[in-house]
């Protein structure tokens, strides 16, 4: 494409630098420099338009300049890749639009009294103070002919130097700007393309897209976003919605029963606008849920976050109405959590997954016939003997849930462990071994035995710093004397008075065998057949 078709495509408002692109970041150097390579036939790389009969309900400037309506109903040329070049050249050599009060970028002039060089840059941008009139040619006047003429007469007794300019005429009136061109209606096809072509840069977010593509005077996603952030901190949820991914999958999966971003690509803006405050409303009964219900207190204690996903279809309700569940949904709603966390169901095939369980949510909110907890899932004593103990792991975050579930209490104290800020925190600091590293380590015990999670429980740090190499036979004389206390703190612990006495080996099983057992009753299946526990 000319760069007098370009300026002429920009001026009309066919050619438009979308909002989901980021803002114009080139300083005068890099403009000036970019000039150079034109005028010396150097590569810089081409232009990435997408065209489309839908205008976009947001644009951004094109540098300090608005971009006018376009003219007609013809489709409108959005810019993909290349928004710092075309904006150069737009800022370069628009003569027509009267220059914003305040605009930081100055003037780029041609040097003539610069020697050929292919190193050097010919071109400078000045102030208007620095320019010298017998050595500056200013760019902007190259393509405006009244323009052109004042800016050359200043140079007209030199032969030498107006060869220089019609030189410098010629070769930007016959520079060939190169352009890649995608002509779709398919905004997912768009978004992938983007996705793309920015993998080697800073990728844009597909909430940046949808930005875009939902924007209208009173609805702006990303503040939206920012908002429902705020929200859920008071849950510590915050997590989730930072970056977008998960609202946007709650929201592909309530309009489309998709939990992937590409199908919301095809929701148009209205669809998603109209859909949202339901969308927020299954974001936030599915937080409350896992909260109250299943003592998950951070989307970092969540085994898989994409389970929020489902869930948020469950309670996905009209704005006004209140997300409730019956005793009967709710005792499916925790089958489904266990099992998934434990079968590990959102590990590998997450989306085919995912996709089953937004259908069976639907059907459980409606009160229809569902398959929601009834996938098959297996849990045995070797889930707690050969798993370790590591935070930010799948597997700890299901063992870290399923000991909240307990109500645990504190070991010397007898105090009720508080979850909300333990698990808000999730740190190791709050979880320690039953029986002490220090003590088995010791004893030359195999340090991935001592780290597995049938030695492992919640313990305040007061309490474990009172513990520290103490045998288990030992720290036993500390704990409280009453039995009732001490029955409290033993069953939430999943363990029994004889195990502080016994060997590391039996009670590793002895525990693990509970926790099992446990385990098994959550997910609603049956003990394995001959198991005496």
């Amino acid at each position: 494409m000319p760069i007098r078709t370009l300026l002429a495509q920009v001026h009309s408002g066919q050619i438009r630098i979308p909002a989901f692109q980021r803002a114009f970041v080139w300083d005068s150097e890099r403009i000036a420099h970019f000039m150079d390579s034109i005028y010396k036939g150097y590569p810089y790389g081409s232009l990435l338009f997408w065209t489309t009969q839908q205008q976009l309900d947001a644009d951004r400037q094109i540098g300090p300049y608005s971009l006018p309506e376009p003219e007609g109903k013809h489709p409108v040329t959005y810019v993909l890749d290349g928004q710092q070049r075309v904006t150069s050249l737009f800022m370069t050599f628009q003569t027509e639009l009267t220059r914003p009060a305040g605009n930081e970028y100055p003037d780029v002039y041609f040097d003539l009294t610069a020697e050929s060089s292919a190193q050097q840059s010919q071109f400078l941008a000045l102030a208007e103070s620095e320019v010298d009139p017998n050595a500056h040619f200013p760019l902007r006047a190259l393509f405006d002919s009244a323009e052109y003429r004042r800016a050359t007469d200043p140079f007209s007794a030199d032969a030498d130097k107006l060869n220089l300019l019609d030189d410098l005429h010629s070769r930007f009136k016959e520079a060939m700007i190169p352009v890649q061109a995608i002509e779709t209606e398919d905004r997912a096809t768009v978004a992938i393309v983007f996705e793309r072509i920015n993998r080697l840069g800073v990728e844009l977010s597909p909430l940046e897209l949808l930005s875009a593509w939902t924007w209208s005077e009173d609805f702006d996603l990303r503040q939206k976003f920012l908002d429902l952030e705020d929200e859920l901190e008071l849950f510590a949820f915050g997590d989730a919605v930072t970056g977008g991914d998960l609202v946007l999958r709650a929201c592909a999966a309530v309009l489309k029963g998709d939990p992937t971003v590409e199908a919301l690509m095809s929701a148009d803006g209205d669809e998603i606008r109209d859909a949202y405050e339901r969308v927020v409303n299954g974001i936030k009964g599915a937080v409350e849920f896992l909260s109250k219900q299943l003592n998950v207190e951070t989307v970092k204690t969540l085994p898989y976050p994409l389970m929020l996903v489902p869930l948020a279809v469950f309670f996905a309700v009209n704005s006004g109405q209140l997300p409730r569940h019956t005793n009967a949904q709710t005792k499916e709603l925790k089958k489904w959590f266990w099992r998934a966390c434990f079968s590990e169901r959102y590990s590998g095939q997450t989306i085919r997954a995912a996709k089953a369980d937004i259908i069976e949510m639907a059907a459980l909110r409606e009160g229809s016939a569902t398959e929601i907890a009834k996938f098959s899932v297996a849990v045995s004593e070797d889930f707690f003997l050969t798993s370790n103990f590591r935070m930010n792991s799948a597997r700890t975050a299901t063992f870290v849930n399923m000991l909240a579930s307990k109500g645990p209490r504190s070991f010397l104290s007898g105090n009720k462990v508080d979850l909300k800020a333990v698990l808000q925190a999730y740190n190791k600091s709050e979880f320690h071994h039953i029986f002490p590293k220090a003590h088995l380590e010791e004893l030359g015990v195999d340090p991935y035995e001592i780290n597995s999670f049938a030695n492992f429980c919640f313990l305040s740090r007061d309490d474990n710093n009172k513990i520290r190499r103490k045998a288990p036979d030992v720290y036993r004389q500390l704990m409280p004397d009453d039995e009732d206390s001490l029955e409290e703190i033993l069953t939430s612990a999943f363990l029994e008075d004889e195990d502080f006495a016994s060997d590391f080996e039996t009670f590793r099983k002895a525990r693990a065998s509970r926790l099992a057992t446990y385990a098994r009753t959550l997910c609603g299946i049956a003990e394995p057949k001959g198991d005496a526990s």
